[in-house]
């Protein structure tokens, strides 16, 4: 059972030289089929990633989902389609050359991630995976911190499994920009950095400590330049941060401006989850308990955007 064998299930009944894929709980925009499939003409594409974005934007969690898909998930992938290294074609929204698909013996059933374990296999085979920013599908977040603490947690282990999996690749110049750029970055802004975030968090909360309490303490000999500094370093970070989602969201038909408030407070709280999500992910292969598919209840709130509509803040 579970999710890939369904998606060869439905492999075996499709008749085209095109597969596309969506997730249950995503709708599409009227025109996005086309605009994915028309790729295809070129032999050497083997799938095509197309444009998810959070259609239930209901509450605080879901709105910070939203404004991390876009100026996280698909910058990244806007990026690395500019490498030729998309290692991602979403379940929610992609399409497969059907003859690849059968060359590579179906979705794969050994990772959570089926995936990006194929985008990647997909390229080791030659193939090129492109990414369509126009062709846009509405999916259905969790809206609940233990939904989508289950969901991430899922997504962070199945990218562990791809990684080993296809861990040859890594830095091996015969594999091009997958080797030497696509699966680094993974390892590196994925995992080491959540490795080593929280202790920069912990550092600067220390720092803010000492600080108040040496103000406290010795208000007449109290040196504020080192404050100064900490608080300039953190407003900078603070600045690229906005910068980069800014760029993001220009770069996103349909989006408006009034997610981008919403970055400030996703740092507070939301990135510490994602992290300690991580950490529990490398635990959890460390150690070596089987992780399953789980359940996320949908709850089918996506409005029905895919008719045309714009998206919402």
């Amino acid at each position: 059972g579970g999710k890939a064998a369904a998606l060869n299930r439905g492999l075996q009944q499709a008749r085209g030289d095109v597969v596309v894929a969506l997730d249950a709980d995503t709708q599409f925009e009227k025109d996005a089929i086309a605009k994915l499939v028309r790729w295809f003409e070129d032999p050497q594409v083997g799938a095509v990633a197309g444009n998810a974005k959070v259609g239930n934007r209901v509450n605080l969690i879901t709105r910070w989902q939203a404004l991390e898909y876009v100026t996280s998930q698909n910058l990244e992938r806007r990026a690395l389609a500019a490498l030729g290294c998309v290692t991602v074609v979403p379940g929610a929204i992609g399409a497969w050359r059907r003859e690849a698909l059968e060359h590579l013996k179906g979705f794969p059933i050994d990772t959570l991630a089926e995936d990006q374990d194929l985008t990647i296999a997909l390229l080791k085979a030659g193939y090129t995976v492109l990414y369509d920013s126009s062709a846009i599908g509405w999916t259905e977040a969790p809206d609940t911190v233990k939904g989508l603490a289950k969901q991430r947690f899922r997504w962070a282990f199945g990218t562990l499994q791809c990684l080993w999996k296809h861990r040859q690749v890594t830095l091996r110049p015969r594999y091009g920009t997958l080797g030497l750029i696509a699966v680094p970055q993974t390892w590196l802004f994925q995992f080491l950095l959540s490795v080593v975030a929280p202790l920069v968090d912990v550092a600067f909360i220390c720092a803010i400590a000492i600080s108040g309490l040496k103000l406290l303490e010795h208000q007449d000999q109290f040196d504020a330049d080192g404050l100064h500094k900490i608080c300039l370093y953190y407003l900078a970070f603070l600045v690229v941060d906005l910068g980069s989602a800014a760029l993001a969201l220009a770069m996103e038909r349909g989006e408006k401006w009034g997610l981008l408030p919403w970055l400030v407070l996703q740092r507070f709280g939301y990135r510490q989850l994602m992290y300690w999500i991580v950490l529990k992910a490398l635990a959890a292969a460390a150690l070596g308990p089987l992780v399953g598919w789980g359940k996320l209840e949908r709850k089918s709130t996506v409005a029905a955007v895919a008719l045309g509509a714009k998206a919402r803040p």
